[in-house]
């Protein structure tokens, strides 16, 4: 349990910080005409036409939220065991088979014209957006603007990100009124970037726009196409769970794709004990170490990275898409005895909270944001806990309980 002193230390840290981000904000403002009319004219020379630029950014302002969201480190890092609980659970499983249904004509049009299978791609929407549930409520313009003119360290890829969304408005392609999205510009059903746009997006239902917000066919056609060009292997999956011999300590890394022979040499098996088979080459993935599951990862894993370089998120789309298949999720425990939770679970820990009086803003909405963390934090030091703000099965216990 940490020390009154270090989370005093803590505290202070993370309020300097947000001092620093909001100063930051303030000048950044003072500056933001200057930068806009300097945005202006490299938008021009770009392709922007003069009327669309003035028109989309008369009257814009910077938004200081953005900028938080992008320079505070979070105060909880979240184990992966948490962050596929919420995103491979039963509730986005059912969802995702009823969309396949309700879909099944369009997913079949993405499927056959990019060569990419349908559960994969119904797991991509499943987890960028809920199936079209979460698009995000900031303007893509305002947003991107602000990353732009600020002093983020990739703000010059915001400005180019911010052109493009330009672009895209002129194109007729996206009404500016609908045009919101994440805090860093990601938009629609899919949640692609306005470059990412620009360069793959397609018109799945042939109405002669490439709608990622209003129109799910081009959404998922969309996925499908950014998929194949990321090197997508059609028939192909995107590798299995296995089972590592006792005291492994050999090679790993999802760049280290080896002949399943030569895996199997090190005796790596299926995770049912079959042997690994035929198939693809493929690397070792060991996201909590050698005492979690494993698994065997080959090409199509890594045009799922690419969608959003990150192992874990590749890995929770590779899951749900099996269970979308009707297979079964990861075997093995991960080294965890506290699971996480699932999306049912929070809400039922966050509707507990706010019975005991804490403030949730009266939403048992299942997304741990910071008053979620803060509220947990100070349950479990009250309930003997170690507060680390996790929402986690011990805490959901606790709260059951009272």
């Amino acid at each position: 349990m940490a020390s009154n002193a270090a989370r005093g230390c803590a505290a202070y840290m993370h309020f300097a910080v947000l001092a620093a981000v909001f100063a930051a904000s303030a000048a950044d403002a003072a500056n933001f005409p200057a930068c806009l009319a300097n945005l202006r004219g490299a938008a021009l020379a770009g392709g922007v036409d003069a009327g669309t630029f003035d028109r989309v950014t008369r009257g814009l302002t910077p938004n200081p939220d953005v900028l938080a969201m992008a320079q505070v480190q979070p105060e909880f890092k979240t184990p992966i065991w948490d962050y596929l609980a919420g995103l491979v659970d039963e509730e986005r499983v059912n969802d995702g088979r009823a969309m396949l249904a309700r879909w099944n004509e369009a997913f079949s049009a993405a499927e056959n014209r990019f060569g990419v299978d349908r559960a994969t791609i119904a797991a991509v929407w499943g987890v960028e957006s809920n199936y079209g549930r979460s698009f995000g409520t900031r303007p893509v313009v305002q947003s991107l603007a602000t990353l732009g003119c600020s002093g983020e360290r990739r703000a010059s890829y915001f400005r180019s990100e911010f052109i493009a969304a330009l672009k895209i408005i002129q194109n007729g392609d996206i009404d500016p009124g609908q045009f919101n999205g994440s805090w860093a510009g990601a938009f629609g059903h899919t949640q692609f970037m306005p470059s990412t746009f620009l360069r793959i997006a397609v018109d799945l239902d042939g109405d002669g726009r490439k709608d990622l917000i209003n129109s799910v066919p081009d959404a998922l056609g969309s996925t499908a196409a950014y998929l194949h060009k990321s090197g997508w292997v059609k028939g192909g999956g995107w590798g299995f769970e296995v089972k590592l011999p006792p005291h492994y300590s050999g090679p790993s890394g999802r760049g280290r794709k080896e002949p399943l022979a030569a895996w199997a040499a090190r005796g790596l098996t299926r995770i049912d004990g079959s042997p690994l088979g035929s198939g693809p080459n493929g690397g070792l993935l060991l996201p909590a170490g050698p005492n979690g599951p494993a698994f065997l990862v080959t090409r199509n894993f890594d045009a799922i990275y690419s969608y959003n370089a990150a192992e874990s998120y590749a890995l929770a789309i590779s899951v749900l898409s099996d269970r979308l298949r009707g297979r079964h999720g990861i075997v093995a425990a991960w080294p965890t005895n506290d699971p996480g939770l699932s999306r049912a679970d929070r809400r039922e820990m966050q509707t507990l909270l706010m019975r005991r009086g804490y403030d949730l803003d009266g939403k048992a909405d299942g997304v741990i944001g910071a008053k979620t963390q803060k509220a947990i934090s100070d349950f479990q030091t009250k309930s003997g806990l170690h507060p680390d703000g996790r929402a986690s099965v011990s805490v959901l216990a606790a709260l059951r309980k009272g």
